[in-house]
């Protein structure tokens, strides 16, 4: 199954805008070499549409989902409780640095599998409790 994505560029360290379709295994390539690198940013869509785009930013083992409904709409997926709610964690949105609170972090390991999810199905609302920003 193809996906249509964007990811941080390992060789830079700096996101890569241009999107490319690919099989799932690139996506997952890139994410596991993002991934031994200790922190990415990825966005992925489907091929046939503009929206919606999921989008994982990463850091050692937490990370944060977006979703991107259409151009005007974003929303937070609610985090898995790995972060106590008080607690902020850093993940790169493109490449800068933003901060988080618990209420929005997961496992890493969660929210790839989330993502992977959403290469299959191409449906973002199965996936957990959205917060609208």
């Amino acid at each position: 199954m193809s996906v249509v994505w964007a990811a941080t560029s390992p060789e830079s360290g700096l996101f890569h805008p241009v999107e490319r379709r690919s099989e799932v295994k690139d996506l997952s390539d890139r994410f596991n070499d993002l991934r031994s690198r200790g922190q990415g940013y990825v966005e992925v869509r489907s091929p046939n549409r503009d929206f919606p785009v999921l989008i994982l930013a990463f850091r050692d083992d937490h990370a944060v989902v977006h979703l991107m409904s259409d151009s005007e709409r974003m929303s937070l997926l609610v985090g898995d409780g790995t972060v106590p709610s008080g607690a902020e964690v850093e993940v790169p949105i493109m490449d800068d640095l933003a901060a988080f609170t618990g209420d929005f972090v997961l496992d890493i390991d969660r929210a790839w599998d989330l993502l992977h999810d959403f290469t299959q199905t191409r449906a973002a609302g199965p996936l957990g409790e959205w917060c609208e920003l």
